[in-house]
C-alpha cells in the first residue's frame, strides 16, 4: 500500500486525501481533516442521508448536548441529490438556531469575537442547503485560517470503489452508525457548562472556537493521533 507524508509530515495510508459530505456547522473530527489531509473532496453527486449531519449540528447548551436542525422540503422522490435539497422556511428555524446558539455561548471567552461572522448565515435564506452548508465551511476555514481547499467530487463512487480516506458516512452524530478513526482523538478544551454536564467530545466546530478562539487549531492539530 502506498505511504505518503501529510501537511503534518505524518505517514498515512491509502493515499493523501479524503472525502467528506457536507455539514452543518462540522463536527470538530470534520474539521481535523482538513488539517490532516492535502486534498479534501466534498461529495456533490451522493443522494440526501437524514439524521446525518448533513443538516444538524450538536452544540453545548446550559442542559447539555443540544441538537438543531435544518428543516428540509419534502419531495416525492425517495432519493435526493444532496445539491437539489431545498430548506424549509415555513418555521422560524434561523431565529431559533441563532438564539440557542447564542444562549449556548454569550459567556464564552471569544463569542462576542466571531458572532458577527456568522451573523449574515442565518439572515440570508438560502434555497439549496449545499450553499448553505459550503458558505459556512468557507467562513470556518478563515477563521481557523486553514488553507486546504475542497474541490467537489465529479461523479459518485460507492464507498469500495474510493481510494481514499472515505468519511462520508462515517462522521456520524449516531453512535452505531460511526465508524472508528484511526486519526483521531477528542482532546479536552474549556467549555462553559462542563462543571455541569462534565466535557463533551467532538461537538460542533463552533463550541470550539467560541470557547478557545485562537487556539482552536492549535488543538485541531493535537487531535490528530499519529498513527
Amino acid at each position: 500500500m502506498q505511504q505518503l507524508a501529510n501537511k503534518n509530515n505524518m505517514v498515512i495510508d491509502n493515499k493523501d486525501n479524503c472525502i467528506l459530505s457536507i455539514s452543518y456547522f462540522p463536527p470538530i473530527q470534520y474539521l481535523s481533516k482538513f488539517l490532516l489531509f492535502n486534498n479534501v473532496l466534498i461529495e456533490k453527486y451522493e443522494n440526501f442521508s437524514k439524521q446525518s449531519y448533513r443538516n444538524r449540528c450538536n452544540i453545548y447548551g446550559a442542559n447539555g448536548k443540544l441538537t438543531l436542525i435544518i428543516p428540509v422540503k419534502k419531495e416525492d422522490s425517495l432519493k435526493v441529490k444532496i445539491t437539489e435539497v431545498r430548506i424549509d422556511y415555513d418555521t422560524n428555524w434561523q431565529k431559533l438556531h441563532f438564539k440557542s446558539i447564542e444562549s449556548a455561548y454569550r459567556h464564552s471567552p471569544f463569542y462576542e469575537y466571531y458572532i458577527d461572522d456568522f451573523l449574515h448565515v442565518f439572515n440570508k435564506k438560502h434555497k439549496f442547503l449545499f450553499d448553505l452548508n459550503i458558505e459556512i465551511l468557507i467562513i470556518l476555514l478563515k477563521l481557523i485560517e486553514i488553507d486546504t481547499k475542497f474541490p467537489f467530487t465529479d461523479k459518485y463512487n460507492a464507498s469500495e470503489k474510493i481510494e481514499s480516506n472515505d468519511y462520508r458516512n462515517s462522521i456520524h452524530p449516531k453512535q452505531r452508525e460511526q465508524k472508528p478513526d484511526v486519526y483521531f482523538s477528542a482532546i479536552n478544551y474549556y467549555q462553559v457548562f462542563q462543571e455541569k454536564h462534565n466535557f463533551i467530545s467532538n461537538l460542533s466546530i463552533i463550541d470550539l472556537l467560541f470557547n478557545e478562539g485562537p487556539n482552536t487549531k492549535n488543538i485541531l492539530n493535537q487531535s490528530i493521533k499519529k498513527t
